[in-house]
Order: C-alpha cells, then sequence, then structure tokens
C-alpha cells in the first residue's frame, strides 16, 4: 500500500516517502495533535495477514518503545487505520551510516569513533533490557545532521531474559520463539552464531558492531562474497583481511578493540556492552592528534590465538604502555556491600551545600528553610538534631582538616547558576567570619589545613588559584568546585564554557597548572569532590573519572548530586528535584500566564512583530528550543540546542548545539529549513540581532583567549572583534537603533559598548550584582535587576543619569524553595515580557556502601 500526500492515518497527516525496508514503508508525516513532525512506518498490506511478519512488526515498537536512550530512536505511537498498522516515531534528519559509506572511503578516526561511541552506548542500553537487535547495519544507523546517531528498526529484536545460573546464552522469552536453525538479520553483518541459526545473546550485537567498525575503518566490508551463503560460510569460517594492511593509519586500540568484537567465540568478546562502549569512549576521549594522524602506529603484535585470557592481557599490557586509558578492573567475584541511605534533613526549602567535619561524624551543612534566609547549620551522622552555627548569609564552601569553615558571605548569583561572594574563614566551634578575598565562586581547603585554593572572578574572567595568587588555570567561561586531592598533588574542578550554565568538562590539573584530564563533558554539572583513595572524582549523581581520564558510573538517581566523601568512604548527596518556571504577560492589564514545555525553561527573547517567546528546555539531552505565543498557545518545538534571539522579523532564530558551541544555526520559526552561519574557531557564548536583520552579535571567544563581542555578517564572512577581552553579554543587549550594546566589562560592571569599535561608558549607578534585561524603545534607558532575593525586582536606568526607576517585580505563588528569581526579557515598548524562577527543593542523604 503506498500512501500519497495529504492522506491521513489516525491522527498523522502524510507529507511525503522517505524511504523502505524489508519490515515496512517508511512517510513523513505531521502529528495534528501535538504540531509535530514524524516519521511513520506502515507494514505492508501483503504482509498484515501474516501473523509472524505482523507480530514481529509489533514487537518492533513494543522493544523499542521501552527504551529510553538519545542513540535509540524514540516511538511514539504504535495504531492502527482502516487496516493498515503503523508505528510512529521520532524523525530523524540527517543521513545513514551506509549513506555516509557509500564513497567506499574510511571514516576519519574521530568521525569512526564518535559513531562507534554512540551506536555502543545505545545497544548497551537495550541489552541491559535483556533485548538484542539481531539486525544491526550501517542502513540502521542514522547520524543526523548535529552528529547525534540514533539506532533504528528493532524489528528483529529479540526479547530475552537474564542468563540462569550455567546458561550458556539467553532464553527467548517471547511467546512465538525463533525456531532453532531460522537464520535472521542480513547477511554481511550476521555473527557466527547467527549465521549458523544457533541462539544468540547480546554478544551477536557486538560481532555485528565489529563488522560495522571494521567497514567504516577500512572502506570496505569484512566480509563480502559473490553470494549470500558464501558470505554466511566466509562469517563462519574465515577471517577478514587485517586492518593493519587495510587502514594502516588507524590507531592500533581501534584495530584491537575491532579484533575482539570479530571473535567467532562470543564468550570471547566483550563480558558487557557497557565495557565495550566504555573502551571506545576512552579511546575517543584520549586520541591524541599524533594517534588521529598514525604516527602513533606501533609495531603489529605476534598474531594472537582469540582466547579469553592472553587477549585481555595482551591489551592492557600494550594499550597500557601506548595510551593508558583502556586497564579496566575486573570483577573479583566478591559480593558488592549493600547499599544504605539516611535522611539528614526534614525541613522545606533549598541545601545549597554539605561538607563532613575532620570527625566523619559532623556534618556542616548551608541551606534555606521554609522561605527564610540562607543559614549554616551542623548535624551528626548518629542524630537527627541540629543546629545553627549563627552564620545567616553564609554558604559553608569548605572544612579543613584542623576544624576551620571556609565560607562564601554576601553571595550573589551572577547569571544562571555562576555565583560570587566574599569568602571568610571562621573556626568550626564558633566565632565571627574573618574575611579573605572578593569575588570568590569556590574554595577548598589543602590536606593540612593551611592554604586555600579558590575559583575567582577578575577581569571578567574565572581562574582557578592555588594558593591564592598563582593562577594554575583560567576559562572564558567559568569555573566551579574546586577539590583538592587527598595527598595535595592534583585539584579537580568543572569548566563551563558559558557564563551562567552549568554545563561543563570535569577537569584535573596538577599543582603546576599541567591539565591531567580535560573531560568528560557533563549536563547540567553539579557536586564535586575526591573519592575517599583520592584516586577518583567523584561528581553530579553519581559518575567518576580518574587521573588516567577512564569514567565510569558509580551509582544513579534522578536529581541526585554529590557533596562529599569522608575518608571512611561515606557519602553526602542530595536529592532536589527543581522546576524552572516560565511566566509570560503579553501586554498591560493581560494576566500572567505560565508558559514552558518541559519543567526547565530558560528564556531567551521576546519578538514584538508576533508576540511570540523564544526559550529553551535545559533538562533534556539534547536541549530543545521551543517558541511560544505569549496568549499561552502551546509550545513549538523548533530545534535542539540553545537558541539565542529571534530575528526582527520574527522568521529565524540565532541557535548553537552544545558542547561545540559552533556554528551558529539558524532555525525557522515557521516554514523552511534551517541556515548555517559559520564563525571558524569562536565558541558562542550568546548572540543577539541587530535591528537590521543582516547582522548577529556574538559573545564568543577564541582558542586561547577571553570572551568579547563581535559582529558576524549572517550572509558569511568572518566576525570581527568589537570589544577588549572580558566582555560578556546576555539577552536583549543590542539597542532598539542599533548603537548601542550593553554589556558587563572586565570590572564586572554593566557599561555601553559602541556598535562598532570604541570606548565603553560606564552607567552612573549601578553595581556588579544588576543584571540587564531589556532596553526601552528610544535607546535611552536600560531595564536591570538582580537575580537573587524574592521577589525579582525590576528598574528602569537612564543610562545618560544613572537615574532609577522602579518598574514592577516578579513574585512566584510560593516563595519557598525558590533560589533565584530571573532572568527575564522585556520588549522595547515595555507592553510584554517574560521571566522565569528556579525552584528547588533538597533533602540532604548519606550513603554508605558505594564505591
Amino acid at each position: 500500500m503506498t500512501l500519497s500526500a495529504g492522506s491521513r492515518l489516525g491522527a498523522y497527516e502524510i507529507v511525503g516517502p522517505l524511504g523502505a525496508g524489508g519490515m515496512g514503508e517508511v512517510y513523513r508525516a505531521r502529528d495534528a495533535r501535538l504540531s509535530r513532525e514524524v516519521a511513520i512506518k506502515v507494514l505492508p498490506a501483503a504482509m498484515a495477514s501474516d501473523p509472524d511478519r505482523r507480530a514481529r512488526f509489533e514487537q518492533e515498537a513494543r522493544s523499542a518503545s521501552g527504551l529510553n536512550h538519545p542513540n535509540i530512536l524514540t516511538i511514539y505511537d504504535i495504531g492502527e487505520a482502516d487496516g493498515t498498522i503503523y508505528i510512529a516515531m521520532e524523525l530523524v534528519e540527517g543521513r545513514t551510516l551506509r549513506e555516509l559509506l557509500v564513497s567506499g572511503e574510511p571514516l576519519p578516526t574521530r568521525k569512526l569513533l564518535d559513531v562507534a561511541v554512540q551506536t555502543a552506548e545505545g545497544l548497551a542500553k537495550a541489552h541491559s533490557a535483556g533485548i538484542v537487535h539481531r539486525d544491526l547495519k550501517p542502513e540502521n544507523v542514522m547520524v543526523s545532521r548535529d552528529g547525534f546517531v540514533k539506532i533504528l528498526d528493532f524489528g528483529l529484536a529479540k526479547l530475552t531474559e537474564p542468563v540462569s545460573q550455567g546458561a550458556s546464552v539467553m532464553p527467548t522469552a517471547i511467546a512465538a520463539p525463533t525456531q532453532p536453525g531460522t537464520v535472521m538479520g542480513t547477511a554481511g553483518y550476521m555473527s557466527p552464531e547467527q549465521a549458523s541459526g544457533q541462539p544468540v545473546d547480546f554478544h551477536s550485537d557486538q560481532f555485528t558492531l565489529g563488522a560495522i567498525l571494521y567497514e567504516m575503518a577500512a572502506g570496505q566490508k569484512a566480509f563480502q562474497r559473490k553470494t549470500g551463503a558464501e558470505t554466511l560460510v566466509a562469517i563462519i569460517r574465515e577471517e577478514p583481511a587485517p586492518l593493519s594492511q587495510l587502514a594502516p593509519k588507524s590507531p592500533a586500540p581501534v584495530r584491537w578493540i575491532v579484533e575482539r568484537c570479530l571473535a567467532k567465540d562470543p564468550e570471547e568478546r566483550y563480558a558487557s556492552t557497557k565495557d565495550l562502549a566504555r573502551d571506545l569512549k576512552s579511546l575517543r576521549d584520549h586520541l591524541t592528534e599524533t594517534s588521529a594522524s598514525g604516527a602513533l602506529e606501533t609495531a603489529e603484535p605476534a598474531k594472537i590465538r582469540r582466547r579469553g585470557w592472553l587477549f585481555p592481557a595482551a591489551l592492557t599490557l600494550i594499550a597500557g604502555i601506548v595510551l593508558g586509558f583502556l586497564v579496566r578492573s575486573r570483577l573479583t567475584g566478591k559480593p558488592e556491600p549493600a547499599l544504605h541511605f539516611q535522611r539528614l534533613t526534614f525541613q522545606r526549602g533549598r541545601l545549597y551545600s554539605a561538607r563532613f567535619a575532620p570527625d566523619g561524624q559532623t556534618i556542616v551543612y548551608s541551606a534555606a528553610w521554609d522561605g527564610g534566609p540562607l543559614e549554616t547549620y551542623s548535624t551528626r551522622t548518629d542524630s537527627s538534631e541540629y543546629r545553627s552555627l549563627g552564620l545567616s548569609g553564609a554558604a559553608v564552601l569548605a572544612v579543613s582538616s584542623t576544624g576551620e569553615l571556609a565560607v562564601a558571605l554576601n553571595q550573589r548569583f551572577v547569571v544562571g547558576y555562576q555565583t560570587t561572594g566574599t569568602l571568610a574563614r571562621v573556626p568550626l566551634a564558633g566565632g565571627a567570619p574573618r574575611e579573605v578575598l572578593e569575588d570568590v565562586q569556590d574554595a577548598d581547603w589543602s590536606p593540612d589545613g593551611k592554604t586555600l585554593a579558590v575559583c575567582r572572578m577578575t577581569n571578567n574572567r574565572s581562574r582557578l588559584e592555588y594558593p591564592i595568587g598563582k593562577v594554575l588555570y583560567e576559562s572564558p567561561g567559568w569555573v566551579s568546585a574546586v577539590r583538592i586531592s587527598p595527598d595535595g598533588h592534583h585539584l579537580a574542578f568543572f569548566d563551563h564554557q558559558q557564563g551562567g550554565n552549568n554545563d561543563g568538562y570535569v577537569k584535573i590539573v596538577d599543582t603546576a597548572g599541567a591539565v591531567r584530564v580535560a573531560g568528560p563533558f557533563v549536563r547540567g554539572a553539579s557536586g564535586l569532590t575526591w573519592s575517599k583513595n583520592g584516586d577518583e572524582v567523584w561528581y553530579a549523581s553519581i559518575d567518576a573519572t580518574s587521573l588516567s581520564g577512564k569514567s565510569r558510573q558509580v551509582w544513579s538517581a534522578p536529581f541526585a548530586s554529590i557533596h562529599d566523601v569522608a575518608r571512611d568512604g561515606k557519602v553526602l548527596f542530595d536529592m532536589a528535584p527543581g522546576r524552572r518556571e516560565l511566566i509570560g504577560v503579553a501586554a498591560p492589564g493581560a494576566p500572567p500566564r505560565k508558559l514552558g514545555a518541559l519543567n526547565w525553561s530558560f528564556p531567551s527573547d521576546i519578538s514584538e512583530a508576533t508576540g511570540t517567546a523564544l526559550f529553551y528546555e535545559q533538562q533534556v539531552e539534547p536541549s530543545a528550543i521551543y517558541t511560544q505565543k505569549l496568549d499561552g498557545s502551546p509550545a513549538v518545538r523548533i530545534g535542539d540546542g540553545e537558541g539565542y534571539g529571534i530575528s526582527p522579523d520574527g522568521k529565524w532564530v540565532a541557535s548553537v548545539k552544545l558542547p561545540d558551541r559552533r556554528p551558529i544555526t539558524l532555525l525557522p520559526t515557521g516554514a523552511g529549513e534551517p541556515r548555517t552561519v559559520e564563525i571558524g574557531k569562536l565558541t558562542c557564548q550568546w548572540a543577539n540581532w541587530f535591528p537590521d536583520g543582516r547582522r548577529l552579535l556574538l559573545n564568543a571567544f577564541e582558542p586561547g583567549r577571553g570572551k568579547r563581542l563581535y559582529v558576524q555578517d549572517v550572509s558569511g564572512g568572518a566576525a570581527r572583534a568589537i570589544s577588549p577581552e572580558g566582555v560578556g553579554i546576555t539577552a536583549q543587549s543590542v539597542s532598539p537603533d542599533g548603537r548601542s550594546i550593553i554589556a558587563r566589562g572586565p570590572d564586572s560592571r554593566l557599561a555601553i559598548y559602541p556598535a562598532e569599535a570604541g570606548e565603553p561608558r560606564p552607567i552612573p549607578g549601578l553595581d556588579r550584582a544588576d543584571q540587564a534585561v531589556g532596553w526601552t524603545a528610544d535607546s535611552r534607558s536600560v531595564f536591570v535587576m538582580r537575580l537573587s532575593g524574592v521577589p525579582g525586582a525590576v528598574q528602569l536606568v537612564d543610562i545618560a543619569t544613572g537615574r532609577k526607576t522602579p518598574w514592577k517585580e516578579f513574585m512566584p505563588p510560593d516563595p519557598t524553595g525558590v533560589e533565584q528569581v530571573g532572568p527575564a526579557v522585556i520588549a522595547p515598548d515595555e507592553k510584554a515580557y517574560i521571566y522565569s524562577y528556579r525552584l528547588l527543593l533538597s533533602d540532604l542523604y548519606l550513603a554508605t556502601g558505594m564505591k
């Protein structure tokens, strides 16, 4: 059955064909209910009458719909209309891996590894759920335009149960299992056990992935014969041509991983696909330019007999010498200790930080409970009682081995999650704080309790200093969460690429400032500490990265964030389900309306031309960009990444993808195709439109340089720097007349910069806590607010005189747990505005048994 454009299938309107395969025809369609484009796979009429094919088609939907992973195609719906069975699924704009390989040329090593890592991670998720794909091939791997990999077509997936004691394969758990001797899959990509009709488990998908990796590296298939039967025989009995001959520039570790995946004996492949994904990820993240170019080519080791104990040993030995990243710990066979959790706080509000005291039993934490101010408290692991330390307004940053606190006084939000305050020292036993240093974001004590390391702002650049005054690291974004290793030799921290945005990289430097580890990238990076032995950094909820750069997952729970690890291994973490609410007002006298699509809506812009708000959702992967009418109409997703500004005519949105933040992508707000604006090696932190709609104002930085302002023509060409380094912007920075820019200078104060190169003009009466949120239509005044406290007060400031006039207060319905009101965006005509507030409710827990 062929569907024509304009025909309907349930709630879906067919737009046009996308392709066809053995399991069905695929169409582009529009979901009328949610106003989004989807892909529709329909079962051909000739197959619908075949009970087995129909059951397999429905099994595809059931298998894939239960898998929630960014590298597995999302299934939205399964239905039947007028006798036609269909699946509605995510529409991915891009090309299949087969299309990328059609030239017969090998893929560049970095591209190969990026595709390989994402594919392996998607498979690992399916395998952990007991699902084996069984028909993985380049046609079933889609690479989106922005490089994201999606695994398609679980139509041959086999639902399995965990291996029983002594079982060699996973028994099927579906009602009508494939009978032994039945060959299912695609010739050329089957495993030996699959090709011979034997039962298969997750090892079979590993073999198939190995064949795909081989093809990406060599530019030709591992097993290719004249007929399908001859190909199956080759898979079962023969070895492929060595990659060292076909792809001599391919790094040796790539070849070793492929060899292991292509082992004829399933038991000689990886014990879990998660291990395979970790090896690939470690190789990708630590591949140097030298190794990528083939200069790390080493003599090929003697032909290895594929025995389970020999290959890992050789791999560990040689890879450890060459790159030092493929060594992994092996299971000891000893039972893991049971995890035990103890809740420590019971009030309603927001926890800021928590640390163990030197005795390992006392816990110091800072929180704002029940709508009250920030306070610092102490409690014990053996008691539910707590007491205030009399440090109102102070946030604890660290506790020294000698019992002294490092705290932040008068802490305020610079933007987003980025805070600053005055560093002070105070005895844990009590006493008045002694101020040490201003503009500090985080701090930690040396192991002997004598010296402090700090993250601080200076000249609008964020620095890591240890000791204070000695710069070990400088970021054009901001650095946070510094922690000194127990032996005092290394410092770990987060490096955030955009001011206020808490996405960032885990980094480790030594005391001379040499970077030992530069990754991984962490979404919503929060909470960082060293493990009890000091051999790993633990962060977020909870992952770990070692000094060799190897990463693993320690534990995972929604909304969890680690705070500290005691010397005996006890862990402090909080659970803080939160939301960023978005409120919009369309006109004076109009009621405030709750806007947003998901639960973390960050406001970026308002279009006066269309009465539309622009925002992006930060707590999804990848971030999603939406537009929404201020009358409360449903939000419309227009793309992925971060959306910064709507063009003056309301037709385009300037955006970037994470984590690269280059190039600029112009997304259409209506019909049309995205456009790309190349910005070279610049990393873009924010972008605004000029009123002419032909230029963009970028806040960006070059490698090794500080952020500054650039003007970029939308039509192309190189961006022009118009400010010194250390200058930053946020929303609505360009004046309506296009002549002026309000920006934060190296002194962290707002000033007016000319749109062409020139000297800035300070605004009288403003201090570093003031944030710009818009211009008036006459370009003579700006709206400012402070991103702390409830309510959020907005003032109108004359840029020539500094005269302030109260304009409006933004008050959330319930202030309890509200950490920050703002940011906001105000239209120049002063009629429409949007603002957000961050709401988090935290509970502090103590965990034992994590390792």
